[in-house]
């Protein structure tokens, strides 16, 4: 038995719209299947403005383009994060202030955020790490009260939510001034590689479009808005093929399912692993009461850097691929001389002790039960 990390699913329906886009004839991209997209988004998750890119990646440039960053504005980022997150601001110049995660769990602990603020702070990046929801409601109030731009790192985030004092359901990506999202294929909806951003500020949905097309408005043009277009902004070619956007389009409208299903592997996974947990072998995933689980990753925190790197030699004797995460990005050969140097010892210690177990949608209950039998293995259980 041979249980990979991660195995993207099929519908059926890729190649038949695919097929479709083919024939239609546009293939470069804003074309039908890339509306078809944009506006599953907006009717279904309410976001007021969405544009598919060819990544995630792509999608956070475009949000620090938006910033509008000056050399040494600065930028505030969990350590505890994908490069990418860091990266798309770096690139604009910008120094990047990490912060600190929660000690129960990887997101950003809001708590440490407003002693991270200067004058040069522009922009707070929180990241819904394995889709749960970041305390959105304490990181506006902070950027309000400073007048700074939030730009939500959902890459993991689709189809799960912030809740609000109220109860209110607000949809990761849906509530700071710009988001972003991944539909890489180790993400929940996939389409190989692909992204999104989201604009929910109204001042820069304009602008949105032009950086998306290359700097020109291109958009406009085509909607009749203007007798010709040309060159106007920054920006570069953010759009994917018709060829991604047919792809995403045949997992959009089956969501529902998808999500349904893992999230019965996450659950099987938590109630099997409990007593390890119990018995102080392991921790497992944290799900604040002010979010939801969309079942993007199920993880463990194993007590030390060694039974962790054990644990994932140990299945992969038994031919079960189960991986670690990110590095600390404030730990990184790039990044290490520049920072301010604050230990952040919560981000370290999910970087040397969490570890991700298979979770795609076609592994089986059976294929679960044996990974959880192997784990109770080697911690003596």
């Amino acid at each position: 038995m041979k249980i990979p990390f991660n195995k993207p699913y099929f519908t059926g329906k890729e190649i038949e719209n695919i097929a479709d886009a083919f024939a239609i004839g546009k293939i470069c991209g804003n074309g039908k299947y890339t509306k078809l997209c944009q506006e599953f988004f907006k009717s279904h998750s309410g976001f007021r403005h969405a544009l598919l890119t060819t990544s995630c990646t792509d999608a956070l440039e475009m949000s620090a383009l938006l910033t509008d960053l000056k050399p040494g504005d600065e930028v505030i980022i969990p350590s505890y994060t994908f490069v990418s997150t860091a990266n798309a601001f770096a690139l604009r110049g910008a120094k990047i202030r990490f912060a600190e995660s929660h000690a129960d769990q990887p997101n950003i602990d809001e708590s440490k955020i407003e002693e991270l603020i200067t004058p040069k702070t522009r922009a707070i990046v929180p990241v819904h790490y394995a889709g749960v929801a970041c305390k959105m409601d304490t990181i506006l109030a902070i950027a309000k009260k400073h007048n700074l731009l939030v730009a939500e790192d959902s890459a993991q985030g689709i189809a799960s939510f912030f809740v609000d004092a109220d109860g209110k359901r607000h949809p990761l990506g849906g509530i700071g001034d710009f988001a972003s999202f991944s539909f890489h294929e180790t993400k929940n909806i996939v389409s190989g590689e692909g992204g999104m951003l989201v604009v929910n500020n109204p001042d820069y949905v304009k602008r949105s479009e032009i950086i998306w097309e290359k700097g020109t408005n291109r958009s406009a043009f085509f909607r009749g808005e203007t007798d010709k277009y040309g060159w106007v902004d920054v920006g570069s070619s953010f759009l994917p093929s018709e060829m991604i956007a047919a792809f995403l389009y045949a997992q959009l409208e089956n969501m529902d399912r998808i999500q349904a299903r893992r999230v019965a592997i996450w659950e099987q996974y938590y109630r099997e692993l409990a007593p390890l947990q119990a018995k102080g072998c392991l921790r497992m995933p944290t799900i604040p009461s002010y979010a939801t689980n969309n079942a993007h990753m199920f993880y463990i925190l194993s007590n030390t850097l060694k039974d962790g790197s054990g644990l994932i030699d140990h299945l992969k004797k038994h031919e079960v691929s189960a991986v670690f995460h990110y590095p600390s990005l404030h730990q990184s050969k790039y990044y290490q001389d520049k920072h301010d140097g604050r230990h952040l010892p919560n981000s370290d210690k999910f970087a040397d002790t969490l570890v991700r177990l298979p979770l795609y949608y076609d592994l089986t209950d059976q294929e679960v039960d044996f990974i959880c039998k192997e784990i109770k293995k080697y911690f003596g259980d």
